[in-house]
C-alpha cells in the first residue's frame, strides 16, 4: 500500500519559493562593495556621505548636545520619543519648503504608508501614476479608499482618461462629496525622469472644478539635486499651494535617515492620530536628527548650490559621451535619460552582463530585472554623484565601450 506523502515542510516551501525566483534570475541576494569600488550606484546624488564638510558640522551638533543627553529616543514619539529638538527639526523643514507644517517619519517607506494608508476617506478615489514606488502600493492596499484606478506613466491625457471616466460615473465626486487624490512622483527612481505637474494641475482644475482633487507627491529622488538649494521640483515650479502632501525623504542626497510629510496643520494631526507606521516605531534617536538638521543647514546655507552645479556639469558631460555609444549596430544599446537628471537607464538584453562587465573593472553599477521594473524593461542604473571625477566617467564609458565591442565580435561570430 502507498502512504500518503508527507506534507512539505516550511522550510522546504521557502526554499522552493527561492529556487522559483532563481531559475526567472529575480533572486535579490545582499551583497558588500569593495571599499576601492566607484560609486554609480547608491542615491547618493550630492556625495555628501563622505562630504568633510557634512561630517565636521555633524559632529559638532552631536558635541553640543548637553551632557546625559539621551542619544536614543527612548520610544514612539507619542509615548517618550518626541523632543523639542524633533518639533524644532520640523518646522526648520517646512520653513525652507515653503510649507505650513510638516511630521517626520522614520523612513519615506513609512511616510508613504503612513499617509496613503489613513488619508484616503472611505468612497475616496485614488488616481496613481502607475510607477509609483512599492511604498505607495502598500500604502494604498491598507487604504480605505473606494477605489484605485492607475493611468500611463507621466501621461496627462491617460490621467485626464482616468479621470473622465470616473468622475463622470460618479455624482458624489462631481459635486464635490468625495476626495480624488493624486498620486505622483516628482522624479521616478528607475528611469529618473521628471513628471509633468504642470499638465497634470491643468487636468485636475478642469476636470475637478470643486476643487476636491488632492496631490500628494513623492520628491524622494528630487531633494537635494532639483529646485532652488534642493528644494525639489515642485518649489522649482512654484506649486507648493497646489499640492496637499509633499514628502521628501534624507536618506538619498541628503545622506541621513527618514522623510517628512509636508502638510497642512490640520493634516499633520490627523497623522499624529492615525497614522499607525507614527504611532506604533520607535523615534528617531537624536543622532539622526542631528544628521537631517545638519544636510539642511547646507541646503539652507546654500553650501550645496557648488555641489549642484558640479553634478549638472557631470551629467551633461555623461550624458554626451553616452550618446556617442548609443548608435552600435547589431547590439541592442539604448540609453534613456531626462535632461539635468543624476539617473541613465541604460537598455541592453543582457543587462546582467553589461553590470557585470562593468563590475569587474571596479564600477559599481547595477542590472534592475523584473518585478522592480517591468518586464521588457530590463536596465542597467547608472547615478552620477558629484564626487565622481572625471577620470572615473572616462573609466565608466571606456568599460561600457569595450564591452560593446566584444558583444559586437560575439555577434558576429553567430
Amino acid at each position: 500500500m502507498g502512504g500518503a506523502s508527507s506534507p512539505k515542510s516550511l522550510s522546504d516551501s521557502l526554499r522552493q519559493a527561492l529556487q522559483q525566483r532563481e531559475a526567472k534570475s529575480s533572486r535579490r541576494k545582499l551583497t558588500v562593495l569593495p571599499s576601492s569600488s566607484v560609486d554609480f550606484s547608491s542615491n547618493d546624488f550630492l556625495s555628501l556621505s563622505t562630504s568633510p564638510v557634512f561630517r565636521a558640522r555633524f559632529l559638532e551638533h552631536l558635541q553640543q548636545a548637553p551632557p546625559l543627553y539621551p542619544f536614543a529616543s527612548g520610544g514612539s514619539r507619542l509615548l517618550d520619543g518626541n523632543s523639542a529638538y524633533a518639533e524644532e527639526l520640523e518646522d526648520f523643514i517646512a520653513t525652507f519648503h515653503n510649507s505650513p507644517g510638516g511630521l517626520l517619519f522614520n523612513s519615506g517607506f513609512d511616510a508613504n504608508v503612513g499617509v496613503l494608508s489613513t488619508i484616503p476617506q472611505p468612497g475616496d478615489l485614488i488616481v496613481y501614476d502607475e510607477l509609483i514606488h512599492a511604498s505607495a502600493y502598500e500604502g494604498m492596499r491598507l487604504s480605505r479608499a473606494g477605489k484605485r484606478v492607475k493611468f500611463s506613466h507621466s501621461s496627462p491625457e491617460s490621467l485626464e482618461a482616468a479621470l473622465q471616466s470616473e468622475v463622470s460615473a460618479d455624482a458624489l465626486i462631481q459635486d464635490g462629496r468625495r476626495n480624488v487624490f493624486i498620486v505622483i512622483e516628482s522624479v521616478y527612481s528607475m528611469d529618473g525622469d521628471v513628471a509633468p505637474i504642470r499638465e497634470f494641475i491643468e487636468v485636475v482644475d478642469r476636470l475637478l472644478p470643486q476643487n476636491n482633487g488632492y496631490f500628494i507627491v513623492d520628491e524622494a529622488h528630487a531633494t537635494g539635486v532639483f529646485g532652488p538649494r534642493g528644494a525639489g521640483v515642485v518649489q522649482e515650479l512654484g506649486v507648493e499651494d497646489r499640492m496637499f502632501i509633499r514628502t521628501h525623504t534624507f536618506g538619498k542626497a541628503l545622506a541621513s535617515h527618514g522623510a517628512i510629510v509636508l502638510c497642512s496643520p490640520e493634516t499633520r494631526d490627523y497623522l499624529v492620530n492615525y497614522a499607525r507606521t507614527l504611532i506604533y516605531t520607535t523615534a528617531l534617536g537624536f543622532p539622526f536628527l542631528a544628521s537631517i538638521r545638519t544636510a539642511y543647514e547646507l541646503l539652507v546655507e546654500g553650501e550645496t548650490e557648488q555641489l549642484q552645479r558640479k553634478l549638472g556639469e557631470l551629467i551633461l558631460d555623461f550624458r554626451s559621451r553616452l550618446e556617442d555609444l548609443s548608435s552600435w549596430g547589431s547590439t541592442t544599446f539604448e540609453v534613456d535619460h531626462f535632461t539635468s537628471s543624476p539617473i541613465f537607464s541604460l537598455r541592453s538584453r543582457v543587462p546582467r552582463q553589461l553590470a557585470s562587465a562593468c563590475q569587474q573593472e571596479g564600477y559599481i553599477v547595477r542590472a534592475i530585472m523584473p518585478p522592480t521594473v517591468p518586464a521588457g524593461k530590463e536596465r542597467v542604473r547608472v547615478c552620477l554623484h558629484s564626487g565622481n571625477s572625471v577620470e572615473e566617467i572616462d573609466g565608466l564609458i571606456e568599460t561600457i565601450e569595450t564591452w560593446l565591442h566584444q558583444s559586437e565580435k560575439k555577434a558576429a561570430r553567430l
